[in-house]
């Protein structure tokens, strides 16, 4: 008996386009004896085939299950036709025929758009890069369809080499040849290149003398790394000042250029072998480093590791990455013929002038990092999309971002439903945009502070090409409520008659949580602890509870910390003596002169000047922040007086925290409204510290002091609601040991807690909560022109 013929149309959605699909459908297709063909939709991938009844049933079987690495499949659709009287499928363009074939693109309305992001170099590109018999031997842009750039080349959609900026350069012959393959693995990989056909590198020194040639141009850039110098190199999403992790004077210079004088910067490696040796590795943090977004790993260093102590000065951790593009394998091997290479580890940080983002272009790499830079590594093939570098934090077996970017932008957060199209501006600090499109959200890559006119032009470029990648006219936008905010400003001057809706700063931390979870509609009691949040009463608010409803719009703060008055606000933050004293002034506490704050302030001759301040409220701000009581207590423990970087006062508090036995200290102080206040625990610092204890198991019984208060905080709020849901959020909650604290007795009192995986918790994240909150109620936005919906009044 013939075997019952049918066919199929199919259409599959997710990340499917630039990873391999179509290639991996023909083979499928090939392999069981099926006529049809597959193409490029504008977001998904569209197929027809026809044969055998189980041939068919094995092809969609198989479809998404042998799916290529890269792919990431969230829904596959078949439609079952009549079959054709020929035995063939009908190609579009090319009418009916038998066989398999990948077709041409057909844009359609944009509907679910996914692009992949890009992915480090893989272990077959890798292996033909150092293998002198390839004809890719030591070629700086080898790839293939499960490696290489896609987001930070990619023009529009479909993904075709001809929408990306892979189209200034016309395939050479052979590389035709595999391209058109389907037994070969660059079969329709838009990204291949060789030496003949690809991209060129070149090295410029600073006098402009200009060396072509991939081999003379790394060696050239390897001489200066190894003699003390600073190297601008174009990566995927922007240039990179490269210089030697072991050279003090290499990062000294490049530390007073970029005036940043403590903050940390990342180091990158060969392998995981070369992390090992800087840094204490666990299985977790190997799968991150390893994974294809190659991210930087925040990681406990090793006391021998042989870094500069200017790489993370007074830190705990090290930010680790792996080598991720093929020129970073070749800075980091000998050039042919020399025994000389730079090896690593290398500093890898971004290539910016101080408060600036990452230059994109040559011309402005120049510009910006004139003075920085003793020479250029450049390539001529354009960046599209500005990426940095991602950060991530393993915390209880699983990655939190710290910076989300490179290899994980623009991957969406799928809400669940249907929402409006909407446009959010994020925040001015750790800068993103949040576009939505049907049910998706797609949160920019890592912006940097929107505080300068680069800044805000980035912005403005980012937010233009992410309507237009998605096909997407927003409806409405959606910035904070600080009505200093230059994002807000831009947000209302953008609207152009459209609603603006202003979210509150912890309102959004919320539920960009929810959001990414799949939760939105569901009660919650958010603690949303971070430095500065523009608060509904006009104070600063960074210590809240907050209790999300069903409707995502409408939050209620159910308890906060107590506020002190804080002198000079945000740029008091720069130093936590200062934040101190006026804690302890807000507790009632006296200003011991054996306390390292009052040394401080008799040294500096401002004591008096602080006491003013404090007495009258000149120049001081009232504020409920977590981030300001870290401070507090890293100053009261002489631990970090000054700071030249957000959070350093806390991150240092956190480092001396770890590993030692945490003191027992008495219980924040906790009224009905769940307010809560930190005197006996600064009492009792106060009083251990002047006694002589060391900081670390102080810093210890702290965490643990203010995890107990959280979970008190909760408690009273779920017995008023009875929820059972909580969540933690805000930038002070990338602090391992307080989220770890705070989820082992969240979770022993009965509650379910979600933390961050997807998108950072801090403002980095703000952008998704609030296009949530913005396009959830769509029938209730105002009509009038120009119309501004307060947060909570929907």
């Amino acid at each position: 008996m013939a075997a019952v013929r049918v066919r199929v149309r199919v259409v599959v959605d997710g990340v499917v386009q630039g990873v391999g699909f179509r290639p991996h459908a023909h083979r499928l297709a090939t392999e069981l004896g099926l006529d049809g063909f597959v193409g490029n939709g504008s977001g998904s991938v569209f197929a027809e085939v026809e044969g055998a009844e189980d041939a068919v049933a094995r092809f969609l079987e198989r479809l998404e299950l042998d799916a290529p690495p890269l792919a990431r499949v969230t829904g596959v659709h078949a439609e079952w036709l009549p079959p054709l009287s020929t035995g063939s499928a009908t190609c579009p363009s090319q009418g009916t025929r038998s066989g398999f074939a990948i077709v041409g693109s057909r844009p359609d309305r944009g509907s679910g758009r996914f692009v992949a992001p890009d992915a480090a170099v893989c272990e077959r590109c890798l292996a033909e890069l150092f293998d002198p018999g390839s004809r890719r031997y030591r070629h700086p842009f080898i790839s293939c369809s499960d490696c290489g750039p896609r987001f930070t080349i990619v023009r529009s959609l479909p993904y075709d080499r001809a929408t990306t900026s892979m189209a200034d350069f016309e395939l050479c012959p052979a590389c035709r040849a595999e391209y058109d393959d389907p037994r070969d693995r660059r079969f329709h990989a838009e990204t291949i290149s060789c030496p003949d056909c690809g991209p060129q590198l070149w090295f410029e020194d600073a006098s402009g003398v200009v060396l072509t040639g991939s081999d003379r141009a790394i060696a050239a850039a390897q001489a200066v790394i190894l003699g003390g110098g600073i190297v601008a190199v174009k990566g995927l999403g922007g240039y990179h000042l490269v210089c030697d992790a072991r050279d003090d004077g290499a990062l000294a210079r490049l530390r007073r250029a970029k005036r940043r004088p403590h903050k940390p910067v990342a180091v990158m490696v060969r392998d995981v072998d070369d992390a090992r040796s800087l840094a204490d590795l666990d299985a977790d943090e190997e799968r991150e480093l390893l994974s294809p977004a190659h991210p930087i790993v925040l990681a406990a260093r090793r006391a021998s590791e042989p870094l500069s102590p200017l790489v993370a000065p007074g830190a705990r951790l090290v930010g680790v990455m792996l080598a991720y593009t093929p020129l970073h394998h070749l800075l980091l091997s000998p050039a042919p013929g020399s025994r000389d290479r730079t090896g690593g580890p290398l500093v890898v940080t971004s290539g910016n002038a101080s408060g600036e983002p990452i230059c994109a272009d040559g011309a402005e790499a120049r510009r910006c990092l004139a003075g920085v830079a003793d020479a250029y590594l450049d390539h001529d093939r354009p960046i599209e999309h500005t990426c940095d570098d991602s950060v991530v934090r393993v915390i209880d077996g699983a990655p939190m971002p710290v910076r989300r970017s490179r290899g994980y932008v623009p991957l969406p957060v799928d809400l669940g439903r249907e929402v409006a199209p909407v446009l959010a501006a994020g925040g001015d600090g750790k800068g993103t945009v949040c576009l939505t499109a049907g049910r998706l959200a797609v949160v920019s890559p890592h912006l940097g502070d929107i505080e300068s006119f680069e800044a805000r032009r980035l912005l403005e470029t980012t937010a233009d090409a992410l309507s237009c990648l998605y096909a997407v006219h927003p409806e409405a936008l959606a910035c904070d409520e600080h009505p200093g905010y230059a994002t807000r400003r831009w947000a209302e001057r953008m609207a152009r008659g459209r609603p603006v809706v202003h979210v509150q700063h912890h309102h959004a931390h919320v539920v960009s949580l929810l959001a990414e979870h799949g939760r939105v509609g569901e009660e919650v009691l958010g603690v949303a602890f971070d430095g500065t949040g523009y608060g509904t009463d006009g104070t600063i608010w960074g210590g809240e509870l907050l209790a999300v409803g069903e409707d995502p719009g409408r939050v209620e703060r159910a308890g906060h910390l107590s506020g002190a008055l804080v002198p000079g606000g945000d740029a008091g933050t720069r130093e936590p003596w200062r934040v101190a004293l006026a804690y302890l002034d807000a507790a009632g506490i006296s200003w011991d002169s054996r306390l390292a704050p009052v040394a401080e302030g008799v040294a500096r001759g401002e004591l008096a000047l602080l006491r003013r301040q404090l007495d009258t409220g000149l120049a001081c701000v009232a504020s409920t922040s977590a981030g300001r009581l870290f401070d507090a207590v890293s100053a009261l423990l002489g631990i970090c007086e000054h700071a030249t970087y957000e959070g350093q006062a806390a991150v240092e508090l956190e480092a001396v925290a770890w590993g030692a036995p945490p003191a027992r200290l008495p219980a924040f102080s906790i009224d009905r409204d769940g307010v809560a206040d930190p005197a006996p625990v600064l009492a009792a610092l106060v009083e251990r510290s002047i006694a002589g204890e060391p900081p670390g198991p102080l810093a210890g019984g702290f965490h643990d002091a203010l995890a107990d208060a959280v979970v008190h905080m909760c408690v009273l709020a779920a017995g008023r609601r009875a929820v059972t849901l909580a969540g933690l959020t805000g930038g002070v909650f990338q602090n391992a040991l307080l989220v770890r604290s705070c989820r082992q007795r969240l979770e022993a009192a009965g509650f379910e807690v979600l933390v961050h995986r997807t998108v950072p918790p801090n403002d980095g994240g703000i952008s998704l909560g609030q296009a949530v909150v913005a396009s959830w109620p769509v029938a209730s936005w105002p009509v009038a022109e120009g119309a501004v919906v307060p947060d909570g009044e929907r």
